[in-house]
């Protein structure tokens, strides 16, 4: 059985070698590791909180259905189309320099975000913010494959790097809960100020520089190809979770011009994307597996936060102690699959990991609408465990194909796949389940039309709405908003299922001839 290649690692003796690392003690290499996972705990914390602070800004914005879903995916999107992008421009003009760019941009209009005063400002500002975010994903993930070149060290690097994702859902809905339950819900987005400020210091200081030592001319115009094929993809996708046909042109015009994309790599002798790296299957593999993956935990958190809140009735920090014990065993799993994977192949690992996973979907859909926090917890779990194994191993074999010199451009699309994972889950997911509740909720006559419509709308308008409502009306609006968000969380479920399940036939076809 062939083992993945993996490029010689590049000089740690020299420091005037191009594009190598600078010589680092084991201790510093550890400490620029801690560094380096600061913006992947901001990103996670980011995602996490985000998805429970939406009772509140539903609450003091008002936005619609699908103003909802754009303050969800508005970051994400923007962050998908301007990450290979980004991860180019590192290479090219530093990795270190564009992550502390982008730290900088990221603080700012987190306060911008704290403070907006409409949902369209607070969309805009998560576009901002996906702009900034694009440059502290991919030079993050690629300094560390410089700063460790020992193949051992860095598999443990990156289990750690990848569970700094579950440690952030962990730590983001209990500290952003004490937050939304003693402040306003702008409070959540000021999180990444400290957080961007300590990393800033530390920087310099403990992270060595690295760029390509033979960079490529800057591209604009694959900039622009790339930016417009994830874009015009992402909104087909998510017109069609809302029920429009629309979206097949869209979904078709991002095809086509990723067509042209791609035959333009191939003909440029220094591309800004080597696609040629998707014809190891492996590589291809790991890249659909990190993405399902990923699609298929923000799809859940999105709706199960507002179910454990509205639903349920816990409160933003109750909430966040249910799934604790699920982001614990993410953690636990991404670490422990280091050891694990040094005597089963990959591809039994992950895909036995994602089959667990798919149970905690199967759960979901028994269990939907019964109001229960504790069946919630214990799905959770289940789908955590394959998650943050599979997580581990596909990065690590993402970044361990290419040569140092390629981290910035093969990291960036190991974070694009985890961003596309999160647009897809929430359009997809979400948009379904917001058909689905909006097509079910029966709204009790005498109702004004204005409460009617905002109650129909999302399970966060119903949930207003019936606040200033007389009793019995009030429990017939909750009544019937609660059963029509269940029935959605079933159907949601079932392709989360689905999703889970095809991701462990990828691995156990993609990973198969992969040796630990």
């Amino acid at each position: 059985m062939a083992q993945i290649p993996t490029a010689p690692a590049p000089s740690t003796t020299n420091p005037s070698a191009p594009g190598a690392a600078s010589p680092t003690t084991a201790a510093r290499r550890w400490v620029a590791l801690a560094v380096l996972m600061l913006p992947v705990l901001l990103v996670s914390i980011d995602n996490t909180v985000l998805s429970f602070a939406l009772p509140q800004i539903s609450a003091a914005l008002e936005p619609g259905g699908t103003q909802l879903l754009w303050i969800v995916d508005s970051y994400s999107l923007v962050l998908a189309g301007l990450l290979v992008p980004m991860g180019s421009i590192a290479d090219r003009v530093g990795r270190r320099r564009l992550l502390l760019t982008g730290a900088v941009g990221f603080a700012a209009v987190s306060a911008v975000a704290a403070f907006a005063p409409t949902a369209e400002t607070l969309v805009a500002a998560r576009a901002a913010l996906g702009f900034f975010g694009a440059m502290l994903m991919p030079s993050a993930l690629s300094l560390l494959r410089n700063v460790f070149t020992d193949r051992s060290e860095r598999r443990l690097a990156i289990a750690i790097f990848a569970s700094g994702f579950a440690a952030g859902s962990a730590v983001g809905p209990i500290v952003g809960g004490v937050l939304l339950e003693h402040f306003w819900w702008g409070s959540v987005f000021l999180l990444a100020v400290p957080v961007l400020v300590l990393m800033l210091v530390l920087a310099p200081i403990y992270v060595p520089e690295s760029r390509d030592p033979a960079p490529g001319r800057i591209d604009p115009v694959s900039i622009v190809l790339v930016m417009v094929a994830m874009t015009a993809v992402v909104l087909g996708i998510k017109t069609l979770a809302e029920g429009e046909v629309s979206g097949v042109a869209e979904m078709l015009l991002g095809l086509g011009v990723g067509a042209v994309f791609v035959r333009r790599q191939l003909r440029r002798p220094d591309p800004m994307l080597d696609v040629r790296l998707f014809r190891h299957g492996a590589f291809t593999g790991s890249v659909l597996v990190n993405l399902l993956s990923v699609f298929s935990l923000v799809g859940f958190l999105f709706f199960v936060s507002q179910d454990l809140q509205l639903v349920i009735g816990l409160s933003p920090v109750q909430a966040g102690l249910v799934l604790l014990p699920g982001t614990v065993t993410m953690v636990v799993a991404g670490l422990s699959v280091v050891r694990v994977v040094r005597r089963v192949r990959p591809a039994s690992v992950v895909a036995t990991g994602l089959c667990v996973s798919a149970t905690g979907y199967l759960v979901t859909a028994l269990v939907a609408g019964r109001g229960e926090a504790g069946w919630i917890a214990a799905a959770f779990v289940l789908l955590s465990l394959g998650v943050g194994m599979a997580e581990t191993i596909s990065n690590d074999l993402i970044v361990s194909t290419v040569p140092p010199a390629k981290a910035g451009a093969a990291s960036a699309i190991s974070e694009t796949a985890y961003e596309v994972g999160a647009v897809l889950g929430t359009a997809v997911l979400g948009g379904i389940l917001t058909a689905s509740y909006q097509a079910s909720v029966v709204v009790p006559d005498g109702v004004a039309a204005a409460d009617a419509a905002r109650a129909a709308e999302t399970l966060g308008g119903a949930t207003n709405v019936a606040a200033g409502l007389p009793a019995e009306q009030a429990t017939v609006l909750l009544d019937s908003a609660h059963a029509a968000f269940g029935s959605g969380v079933v159907t949601t479920s079932v392709i989360g299922l689905v999703a889970v399940l095809v991701a462990a036939v990828v691995a156990r076809t993609t990973l198969r001839r992969v040796t630990s």
